[in-house]
């Protein structure tokens, strides 16, 4: 099967289209109008600084039937853990609410331990905004080994409007204590967020044990294309999670990448040829994210 076939119906819920505070590959109108010439229903719109709810709305008017999905991250620019900032953006149509980003401590620390020689966009601004003297301190979601009061406001949020909530770019252990105090707050919907990437790396089996707690494992198109990881540990992650328990993304956007649906096309095409059914693949791209984002 093509993979343009494979991609019917599908959501790619992890996407840096612009307009945005950084450069970005894509609008959300060349966006959109990409992803329906695919079959594709959707797209989530992440922006590390604001909510695109608003975005989101216009797309869909513009598109009547498809579904661009907005969302907020928890970072300084909506005032962090802020509870607020759930309500409001919910209040306004998104769907999706990350735990902090590149604004985490956990992010933070593995930054300044591995920094690489090419910084991404994201670290040359956060830089740029260090020496002017404008950036606050990291942000955890723990204190003193305990979840701090605020995020239990903001998953009591979560649950009220029956959100998404990912995880970021927390760390293994804010995200075994989020995802287990989630579910004891009625939260439905919990996605890991890239759980190879450097800084959280999960192995297979906490991934395991996560879908067991009710979590989806979200595998993102970047991760393995820029070298993060590999293709082959991507693969036995997946069959050892599960598809039922997966979603993919592509965690595209960047300028100097592929255009999002180019590389969702390419990791349907690589999981079809490396031994993944099409039940498989569609439960992943279209089954599990549109439970996600619809019901």
């Amino acid at each position: 099967m093509e993979a343009i076939e494979l991609l019917q119906g599908a959501y790619d819920l992890h996407v840096h289209s612009g307009p945005d505070i950084l450069d970005r590959k894509v609008d959300d109108l060349e966006m959109a109008e990409r992803l329906m010439k695919l079959g594709m229903k959707g797209y989530g719109i992440k922006s590390h600084y604001f909510c695109t709810a608003e975005r989101a709305k216009i797309i869909n008017k513009l598109h009547p039937g498809f579904k661009a999905v907005g969302a907020v991250a928890l970072n300084h620019a909506v005032g962090g853990l802020n509870p607020l900032a759930v309500e409001m953006a919910a209040r306004g149509g998104a769907k999706i609410v990350w735990m902090p980003t590149f604004d985490a401590t956990n992010e933070q620390e593995h930054f300044h331990k591995n920094k690489p020689e090419k910084l991404p966009h994201w670290a040359k601004l956060q830089m740029e905004l260090i020496a002017q003297g404008k950036t606050q301190s990291s942000i955890s979601v723990l204190e003193n080994g305990e979840l701090k009061p605020v995020v239990y406001d903001i998953l009591d949020a979560v649950a009220q409007h029956d959100l998404v909530l990912a995880t970021g770019h927390l760390s293994i252990e804010e995200i075994y204590a989020v995802v287990k105090a989630a579910k004891q707050h009625n939260v439905r919907k919990i996605v890991i967020t890239h759980p190879n990437f450097p800084s959280i790396c999960l192995s297979k089996e906490q991934q395991k044990e996560l879908t067991e707690l009710g979590a989806w494992m979200e595998f993102c198109f970047t991760t393995p294309h820029s070298g993060k990881t590999t293709w082959d540990e991507v693969y036995e992650q997946i069959r050892y999670v599960g598809p039922a328990n997966c979603i993919i993304s592509t965690d595209l956007g960047q300028p100097n990448g592929p255009y999002p649906d180019e590389g969702l096309r390419t990791f349907v095409a690589n999981l079809a040829a490396n031994g993944f059914t099409v039940p498989e693949i569609k439960q992943m791209t279209a089954v599990n994210t549109a439970f996600l984002v619809e019901s």
